[in-house]
Protein backbone atom coordinates (compact mmCIF):
# COMPACT_ATOMS: atom_id res chain seq x y z
CA UNK A 1 0.00 0.00 0.00
CA UNK A 2 1.25 3.40 -0.65
CA UNK A 3 1.00 6.43 1.57
CA UNK A 4 -1.46 8.80 1.26
CA UNK A 5 -1.68 12.33 2.02
CA UNK A 6 -4.00 11.05 5.46
CA UNK A 7 -1.87 7.52 5.76
CA UNK A 8 2.06 7.08 5.65
CA UNK A 9 2.55 3.69 6.85
CA UNK A 10 6.37 3.63 7.81
CA UNK A 11 5.82 6.54 9.37
CA UNK A 12 3.10 5.74 11.57
CA UNK A 13 5.07 2.26 12.97
CA UNK A 14 7.85 4.90 13.14
CA UNK A 15 5.88 6.99 15.71
CA UNK A 16 4.52 3.53 17.62
CA UNK A 17 8.08 2.62 18.19
CA UNK A 18 9.31 5.53 19.24
CA UNK A 19 5.62 6.48 21.65
CA UNK A 20 5.34 2.91 23.05
CA UNK A 21 6.47 2.62 26.81
CA UNK A 22 4.73 -0.48 27.15
CA UNK A 23 3.82 -3.87 25.17
CA UNK A 24 2.92 -7.76 24.94
CA UNK A 25 6.10 -9.43 24.44
CA UNK A 26 5.50 -13.21 22.99
CA UNK A 27 8.40 -15.76 23.07
CA UNK A 28 8.41 -19.54 22.96
CA UNK A 29 8.68 -21.52 26.21
CA UNK A 30 11.84 -23.74 26.69
CA UNK A 31 11.37 -26.95 25.34
CA UNK A 32 8.22 -26.99 24.07
CA UNK A 33 7.97 -24.49 22.08
CA UNK A 34 4.45 -22.98 22.61
CA UNK A 35 3.91 -18.99 22.90
CA UNK A 36 4.39 -17.55 25.64
CA UNK A 37 3.11 -13.81 26.59
CA UNK A 38 4.00 -10.58 28.91
CA UNK A 39 3.79 -7.57 29.30
CA UNK A 40 7.34 -5.63 29.59
CA UNK A 41 8.67 -1.90 29.68
CA UNK A 42 10.50 -0.58 26.51
CA UNK A 43 12.52 1.86 25.34
CA UNK A 44 14.03 3.08 21.86
CA UNK A 45 17.21 2.76 20.71
CA UNK A 46 18.64 5.84 17.96
CA UNK A 47 17.47 3.37 15.27
CA UNK A 48 14.10 3.20 16.76
CA UNK A 49 14.66 -0.87 17.45
CA UNK A 50 12.75 -1.46 20.49
CA UNK A 51 14.96 -1.69 24.31
CA UNK A 52 14.25 -4.17 27.24
CA UNK A 53 15.51 -4.95 31.02
CA UNK A 54 14.51 -8.05 31.57
CA UNK A 55 15.35 -10.34 34.68
CA UNK A 56 17.06 -13.46 34.05
CA UNK A 57 14.72 -15.00 36.37
CA UNK A 58 11.47 -14.21 34.53
CA UNK A 59 10.28 -17.26 32.13
CA UNK A 60 10.39 -14.77 28.94
CA UNK A 61 14.16 -14.20 29.46
CA UNK A 62 15.09 -17.62 30.05
CA UNK A 63 13.07 -18.59 26.33
CA UNK A 64 14.93 -15.53 24.78
CA UNK A 65 18.15 -16.90 25.97
CA UNK A 66 16.92 -20.86 24.52
CA UNK A 67 15.35 -19.14 20.96
CA UNK A 68 15.95 -14.99 20.69
CA UNK A 69 12.91 -15.42 17.94
CA UNK A 70 10.35 -12.85 19.61
CA UNK A 71 7.31 -10.78 18.59
CA UNK A 72 6.04 -7.28 19.97
CA UNK A 73 2.80 -6.01 20.17
CA UNK A 74 2.15 -2.08 20.33
CA UNK A 75 -0.93 -0.18 20.16
CA UNK A 76 -1.77 3.52 20.83
CA UNK A 77 -3.80 3.10 24.02
CA UNK A 78 -5.94 5.78 22.58
CA UNK A 79 -8.78 5.89 24.39
CA UNK A 80 -12.46 4.57 22.91
CA UNK A 81 -12.41 1.10 21.34
CA UNK A 82 -8.93 -0.07 21.33
CA UNK A 83 -9.53 -1.65 18.14
CA UNK A 84 -9.70 1.21 16.40
CA UNK A 85 -6.69 2.59 17.13
CA UNK A 86 -3.11 1.79 15.38
CA UNK A 87 -1.47 -1.22 16.26
CA UNK A 88 2.18 -2.90 15.58
CA UNK A 89 2.90 -6.57 15.32
CA UNK A 90 6.82 -6.32 15.47
CA UNK A 91 8.64 -9.76 14.47
CA UNK A 92 12.89 -10.25 15.39
CA UNK A 93 15.38 -11.43 17.51
CA UNK A 94 16.10 -10.08 21.16
CA UNK A 95 20.08 -9.78 21.76
CA UNK A 96 22.03 -9.35 24.72
CA UNK A 97 23.67 -6.00 25.14
CA UNK A 98 27.02 -6.17 24.33
CA UNK A 99 29.43 -2.97 23.29
CA UNK A 100 26.19 -1.23 23.17
CA UNK A 101 25.17 -1.50 26.74
CA UNK A 102 25.97 1.78 28.21
CA UNK A 103 23.78 3.29 25.26
CA UNK A 104 20.54 1.05 26.01
CA UNK A 105 21.34 1.70 29.50
CA UNK A 106 20.98 5.59 29.08
CA UNK A 107 18.02 5.03 26.86
CA UNK A 108 16.27 3.42 28.56
CA UNK A 109 16.56 5.09 31.82
CA UNK A 110 15.12 8.14 30.10
CA UNK A 111 12.23 6.80 29.55
CA UNK A 112 11.94 4.52 32.99
CA UNK A 113 14.11 6.77 35.01
CA UNK A 114 12.39 4.75 38.28
CA UNK A 115 14.47 1.78 36.86
CA UNK A 116 18.19 3.18 38.09
CA UNK A 117 16.60 1.47 41.46
CA UNK A 118 17.19 -1.94 39.88
CA UNK A 119 19.43 -1.40 36.78
CA UNK A 120 22.32 -2.72 38.31
CA UNK A 121 20.98 -6.00 39.97
CA UNK A 122 22.81 -9.10 38.96
CA UNK A 123 19.82 -10.83 37.30
CA UNK A 124 18.86 -7.53 34.88
CA UNK A 125 20.31 -7.64 32.02
CA UNK A 126 19.37 -5.26 28.61
CA UNK A 127 18.17 -6.25 25.45
CA UNK A 128 17.82 -4.77 22.18
CA UNK A 129 15.70 -6.10 19.68
CA UNK A 130 16.86 -6.46 15.78
CA UNK A 131 13.54 -6.29 13.67
CA UNK A 132 12.71 -8.46 10.65
CA UNK A 133 9.65 -6.59 9.69
CA UNK A 134 6.14 -5.32 11.22
CA UNK A 135 2.59 -5.81 10.45
CA UNK A 136 0.74 -2.84 11.05
CA UNK A 137 -2.77 -2.32 11.49
CA UNK A 138 -4.58 1.35 11.47
CA UNK A 139 -8.12 0.12 10.62
CA UNK A 140 -10.30 -0.28 7.86
CA UNK A 141 -7.79 -1.28 4.82
CA UNK A 142 -5.06 0.22 6.76
CA UNK A 143 -3.11 -3.16 6.96
CA UNK A 144 0.46 -2.83 5.72
CA UNK A 145 3.44 -5.63 5.90
CA UNK A 146 6.43 -3.40 6.15
CA UNK A 147 10.53 -4.21 6.69
CA UNK A 148 12.97 -3.11 8.60
CA UNK A 149 14.78 -0.49 6.11
CA UNK A 150 11.02 1.33 5.74
CA UNK A 151 10.77 2.25 9.50
CA UNK A 152 14.26 2.08 11.45
CA UNK A 153 15.92 5.46 11.36
CA UNK A 154 19.24 5.02 8.54
CA UNK A 155 22.04 5.91 11.42
CA UNK A 156 24.53 5.93 8.38
CA UNK A 157 26.92 9.40 8.54
CA UNK A 158 25.08 10.16 12.03
CA UNK A 159 28.19 9.54 13.90
CA UNK A 160 28.75 12.71 15.21
CA UNK A 161 25.03 13.27 16.07
CA UNK A 162 25.11 10.22 18.40
CA UNK A 163 28.15 11.21 20.12
CA UNK A 164 26.48 14.72 20.81
CA UNK A 165 22.90 13.25 21.95
CA UNK A 166 23.62 12.46 25.52
CA UNK A 167 25.08 16.25 26.07
CA UNK A 168 21.97 17.20 23.72
CA UNK A 169 19.06 15.53 26.08
CA UNK A 170 20.90 17.22 29.07
CA UNK A 171 21.49 20.48 27.91
CA UNK A 172 18.06 20.77 26.49
CA UNK A 173 16.52 19.61 30.00
CA UNK A 174 18.41 21.51 32.03
CA UNK A 175 18.08 24.88 30.21
CA UNK A 176 15.11 24.69 27.38
CA UNK A 177 12.51 23.05 29.60
CA UNK A 178 10.00 26.15 28.40
CA UNK A 179 11.67 25.58 24.62
CA UNK A 180 10.11 21.12 25.39
CA UNK A 181 6.85 22.62 26.61
CA UNK A 182 6.55 24.87 23.32
CA UNK A 183 7.17 21.78 21.40
CA UNK A 184 4.35 19.89 22.93
CA UNK A 185 1.71 22.49 23.19
CA UNK A 186 2.34 24.48 19.71
CA UNK A 187 3.81 22.01 17.48
CA UNK A 188 2.54 18.30 18.62
CA UNK A 189 -0.57 19.80 20.29
CA UNK A 190 -0.43 18.23 23.41
CA UNK A 191 -1.26 19.50 26.75
CA UNK A 192 1.15 22.02 28.88
CA UNK A 193 2.87 19.59 30.96
CA UNK A 194 6.85 18.85 32.80
CA UNK A 195 8.15 17.71 29.01
CA UNK A 196 11.22 16.51 29.10
CA UNK A 197 13.94 15.38 26.20
CA UNK A 198 14.21 11.60 26.53
CA UNK A 199 16.42 11.09 22.68
CA UNK A 200 17.45 12.59 19.98
CA UNK A 201 17.92 11.09 15.92
CA UNK A 202 18.71 11.92 12.41
CA UNK A 203 14.90 12.27 12.41
CA UNK A 204 13.28 13.48 15.21
CA UNK A 205 13.65 14.41 19.06
CA UNK A 206 11.76 11.98 21.75
CA UNK A 207 9.45 13.76 24.52
CA UNK A 208 7.96 12.41 27.77
CA UNK A 209 5.81 13.37 30.48
CA UNK A 210 5.70 10.95 33.17
CA UNK A 211 4.88 7.71 31.09
CA UNK A 212 3.40 10.14 28.10
CA UNK A 213 5.54 10.20 25.21
CA UNK A 214 5.63 12.02 21.52
CA UNK A 215 7.88 11.99 18.80
CA UNK A 216 8.96 15.43 17.50
CA UNK A 217 9.56 15.12 13.40
CA UNK A 218 12.17 17.48 11.80
CA UNK A 219 11.46 18.59 8.41
CA UNK A 220 14.70 17.36 7.29
CA UNK A 221 17.43 14.70 8.30
CA UNK A 222 20.27 16.38 10.95
CA UNK A 223 23.23 14.30 11.22
CA UNK A 224 25.78 16.17 13.37
CA UNK A 225 25.33 18.93 16.79
CA UNK A 226 25.66 21.68 14.99
CA UNK A 227 22.12 20.59 12.33
CA UNK A 228 20.42 19.33 15.65
CA UNK A 229 21.41 22.49 17.37
CA UNK A 230 19.85 24.69 14.31
CA UNK A 231 16.86 22.42 14.00
CA UNK A 232 15.54 22.79 17.84
CA UNK A 233 16.33 26.76 17.38
CA UNK A 234 14.45 26.60 13.87
CA UNK A 235 11.47 24.59 15.61
CA UNK A 236 11.22 26.83 18.70
CA UNK A 237 10.71 29.72 16.40
CA UNK A 238 7.95 27.97 14.43
CA UNK A 239 6.50 27.03 17.90
CA UNK A 240 6.71 30.56 19.31
CA UNK A 241 5.49 32.07 15.94
CA UNK A 242 2.41 29.53 15.32
CA UNK A 243 -1.09 30.83 15.87
CA UNK A 244 -3.29 28.38 18.34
Amino acid sequence: MQPTPDFDPAKLARSLLRRSRQGALATLMVGSGDPYCSLVNLASHPDGSPILLISGLAVHTRNILADPRVSLMLDERSSGDPLEGARIMLSGRAEQAGEERDLLQRRYLGAHPSAEAFVSFKDFSFFRIRPTGTHLVAGFGRIVDLKPEQFLTDLSGAEDLLAAEEGAVEHMNADHRDTMNLYATRLLDAPAGDWRCTGCDPEGLDMQDGQTALRLEFPERVTNGTELRKMLVRLAGHARTKVD
